[in-house]
């Protein structure tokens, strides 16, 4: 009767986990060996792994990963890619948030920038840190339609909330005045917030090319680049050396 009523109690607390645990325990004899701190222990420990999971996964989803199952664990370090071991080893830990550091990651059409940036992302958020994922062309698109219907600042808000910010496919487009401007206080507002991710085809020595105002440029590229780590990948398309056709072109590792 009393073990029926802690159930009981515990599905009315919404405490799942501990329940299956308080379950699993009464239904295993050997149980009764353990000293009662130690099941104890293991009930809550059932439920915080719950909850830590949900939490986790609530980050996840927030993030928006275009890759959301990519993990720095699975990266393909085959030398065509010209890709540092010891540097994806050093950047794992994600310290480099707390620092404010940037990671820049550049490389032709379908080498892998977009997975390799969401498998940060997926680090960051596991160690409970919040991210969000933008195309940076969607994301001036939606910052050009805020400021006509009065968003505009309640946008750029919720983009200095997180610690990491990922802006993928940079520089794709050319950046007009409007834009420029746009970038700058995004910049600006994570100087103070978080740290950002770039992935871009174009080199880092060519950004200053694609922005209509060069002041802005100067401006934008002297607050992000002097801090931050990059990556540079080499090699042909992974999409079509490995013969998948990758759904929004951010698949393939």
């Amino acid at each position: 009767m009393m073990m029926n009523q802690t159930i009981s109690h515990l599905i009315g607390m919404r405490l799942p986990a501990m329940e299956a645990e308080f379950r699993r325990q009464s239904e295993l004899p050997a149980m009764g060996s353990l000293p009662f701190d130690e099941r104890f222990s293991l009930i809550v420990e059932a439920e915080w792994r719950r909850k830590h999971n949900a939490k986790i996964g609530r980050m996840l989803k927030a993030a928006s990963l275009r890759c959301p199952d990519a993990c720095l664990e699975d990266i393909d370090f085959d030398e065509v890619r010209k890709l540092d071991p010891a540097l994806i080893a050093r950047l794992s830990d994600m310290a480099w948030l707390a620092d404010g550091r940037n990671l820049f990651i550049t490389g032709a059409s379908g080498v892998g920038k977009t997975w390799i940036a969401s498998a940060f992302g997926n680090a960051a958020c596991r160690l409970g840190k919040r991210v969000l994922t933008h195309r940076m062309s969607r994301l001036l698109d939606e910052l050009r339609a805020a400021r006509a219907n009065g968003m505009w600042a309640k946008l750029l808000d919720s983009l200095k909330k997180p610690d990491l910010l990922i802006l993928d496919d940079f520089g794709l487009d050319r950046l007009d005045t409007v834009h420029c401007r746009d970038l700058y206080e995004i910049v600006e507002d994570r100087l103070r917030f978080g740290s950002i991710l770039i992935t871009a085809q174009l080199p880092v020595a060519q950004w200053h090319s694609i922005f209509d105002d060069a002041t802005v440029a100067d401006a934008v590229l002297d607050r992000i680049v002097h801090n931050a780590y990059r990556i540079e990948l080499h090699g042909s398309s992974r999409r079509i050396a490995l013969g998948v056709e990758a759904k929004d072109g951010g698949l393939i590792v």
